[in-house]
This record gives structure tokens, C-alpha cells and sequence, in this order.
């Protein structure tokens, strides 16, 4: 494994690392929870509809950093703060479709995106508080929608799940039956990729491990 495996295990060894998601999104949490990891949740306030991009993959990650930034400017100095900022957005046809402003929205777009697929984009932005890295990334996931009927567009818009997650669609609810396949990570479509995260944390010298609830470590001795 070498000097840099070493290297690492002295850090996390001498540093008890605790990460703040800046998301007030219960799925991201409950992945994360699902990894073993259990985040503290602060919301950052960013004003999202002020924030233009070229792309649905610069607006995405610009957002991310936005969230991550502003949380981190409102923690005390600790050397083990890791703040995790994401946002996610949908490119569908050349258009970037967040959250919809409201039921008639969600109808809409639902009628355009059945039997198509759209990219899923989620920004990921993680810095340390006293360190000053930070690292980011977006994931990137093909969704393929069902060819959903009218009745079904109206029934699922009634249930309110569209209006709170980016594309009027999430993979963890009642929207999950309208999709046919994706392609590319699924936790990066309920809103955070588990994968790009730990690449993330391996860029600060981190491992995902060390972000293991005490439990589940002691589990794994066992």
C-alpha cells in the first residue's frame, strides 16, 4: 500500500472527523445513513433562482459549492469538519429542469419527458474547515422515463412528490414505477453519489471509513 496508505491512517487516527451536509434533503441523509454515516444536516438559505450557469453541469456544481461555502463561513475552526454541499439538476432536450415551481409545472414537463430520457446531474462539494481543500465533482446518470399516461401524470402530480425533488421525478418514491432504466449510479439520481463521495474524500486524505458511525467500525472487527 506504500507511504501514502501510512500517511493517511496517522491522520484519521489523531483527527475525529465529523461531516455537515449542507442539504436539507431527507434522502441524501438517509443514503448517507444507509453508508453508516450519520450526517449533521444545516441548511445553507442560498437563494438557488439567483444563480445562472452556461450548463446543467456548471449550475449543478456552482450551486453545490454555493451551499458547502456558506455553511462552512457559519462553523466554528475544527480541524475534523468536512462540509458536503450538493445540488441536483435535470438536462432534458436543452433545457435545465430543477425543482418545479408548482403543480401545473410538474404536469408539463412530465408530459414532455415521458417516453424520453433526460441526464441527471448532481453537484458534489466538499471542503475542510481549518485545512482550506476542498475538492468537487459532478455525477452524471441517463434516466429513461416510462411512456406514462395522462392519468398517471395527474395522479402522481396530486401526491405532491414531484414538486420537491429536482426534474419532478426521484427513484425512492412513487415516481420510481415511471422510470425504466437509468444508467450510471442510482443514489446519484436520489441526490448523492456514495461512490464519488469516498473519491472525494480520498482526494483530502480522508477515507470513508473514518466516517463510519463507532457501531458499525466495531461491527466490522468483530
Amino acid at each position: 500500500m506504500g507511504s501514502w496508505a501510512c500517511s493517511l491512517e496517522s491522520v484519521q487516527n489523531d483527527i475525529a472527523y465529523r461531516l455537515i451536509l449542507a442539504s436539507a434533503s431527507p434522502a441524501r441523509r438517509a443514503l448517507l445513513k444507509s453508508a453508516g454515516i450519520d450526517a449533521e444536516v444545516m441548511v445553507s438559505g442560498v437563494d438557488e433562482s439567483g444563480v445562472e450557469a452556461a450548463d446543467a453541469y456548471t449550475l449543478c456544481l456552482a450551486l453545490a459549492r454555493m451551499k458547502a461555502r456558506t455553511v462552512a463561513a457559519e462553523l466554528p475552526a475544527d480541524p475534523g469538519i468536512l462540509v458536503l454541499g450538493c445540488d441536483s439538476v435535470l438536462a432534458f432536450e436543452g433545457q435545465v429542469f430543477g425543482k418545479p415551481a408548482n403543480a401545473e409545472e410538474a404536469a408539463k414537463r412530465w408530459a414532455m419527458m415521458r417516453g424520453r430520457s433526460g441526464v441527471l446531474h448532481t453537484g458534489h462539494h466538499l471542503t475542510g474547515l481549518v485545512s482550506g481543500r476542498q475538492a468537487e465533482s459532478v455525477g452524471t446518470t441517463v434516466v429513461h422515463f416510462a411512456d406514462v399516461t395522462d392519468a398517471e401524470i395527474e395522479a402522481y402530480v396530486a401526491t405532491d412528490e414531484p414538486l420537491n425533488v429536482a426534474g419532478s421525478f426521484t427513484l425512492d418514491g412513487r415516481g420510481g414505477a415511471f422510470v425504466e432504466r437509468i444508467e450510471g449510479d442510482p443514489g446519484n439520481v436520489i441526490g448523492l453519489s456514495l461512490p464519488l463521495l469516498r473519491r472525494l474524500l480520498m482526494e483530502m486524505d480522508v477515507s470513508i471509513t473514518s466516517l463510519w458511525r463507532t457501531e458499525n467500525r466495531a461491527e466490522n472487527r468483530a
